[in-house]
């Protein structure tokens, strides 16, 4: 099995929709951070990632079609390299506002309020080192946010790279899979208010 697609996009921008979506698309597994929590020895081997320290990535999503959602986002570049086939999907939302906003009211806070574990350091060095270290600034979040989306756009090759917004649904999927669109709707999942109600019954919360 080898991965066909790569989210560059960071959560909270549609990416537990377009897990749900490449899952029916690819008939297969995708990989995204609910994937992280049943599966714990995954998690030293993303905190090495985020310390610097790349895996074997044929051997470590060997089992997978897909991968999208931080973690997996924060390392699209070596994915990247490792599978040059792959389509790049650049979720995003309408602007770094309306990002936040979703943020805020979801993983960050469930991040910091997180007991301390394995799981915990990981996230945080991934997103200290990935992205800012300062996620409770507001300023500082939405320029980073816009900064990855700056430099997936400058540097990913641009036949392989699809922009797309969680309102778009199948279709720019499909062309650039050259597939054919699924009979049944496009999945949108994890609302601000479906990530809450989960939350009740998890201890750690993956990010839309």
């Amino acid at each position: 099995m080898t991965i066909k697609v790569i989210g560059a996009g960071v959560g909270r921008t549609g990416t537990t929709s377009l897990y749900a979506a490449l899952k029916i698309l690819l008939s297969g597994n995708c990989y995204h951070m609910m994937e992280v929590f049943p599966r714990p020895d995954d998690v030293p081997v993303w905190h090495d990632a985020a310390l610097g320290k790349m895996p074997d990535w044929k051997t470590f999503l060997s089992e997978y079609k897909a991968a999208v959602d931080w973690p997996a986002s924060a390392y699209w570049e070596d994915l990247a390299k490792t599978y040059p086939d792959a389509l790049i999907i650049l979720s995003t939302r309408s602007d770094g506002e309306t990002w936040f906003k979703s943020a805020s009211n979801t993983i960050f806070p469930s991040m910091l309020a997180a007991e301390d574990s394995p799981w915990r350091r990981m996230a945080f060095d991934m997103v200290k080192h990935r992205f800012t270290p300062d996620i409770e600034n507001k300023a500082a979040a939405i320029a980073a946010y816009d900064a990855h989306n700056a430099y997936v756009r400058a540097h990913a090759p641009r036949e392989r790279l699809l922009d797309w917004q969680a309102t778009q649904g199948w279709a720019p999927i499909c062309a650039a899979l050259g597939m054919p669109m699924p009979d049944e709707p496009f999945p949108h999942a994890n609302t601000t208010a479906e990530f809450h109600e989960r939350a009740k019954d998890t201890k750690h919360k993956p990010g839309k």
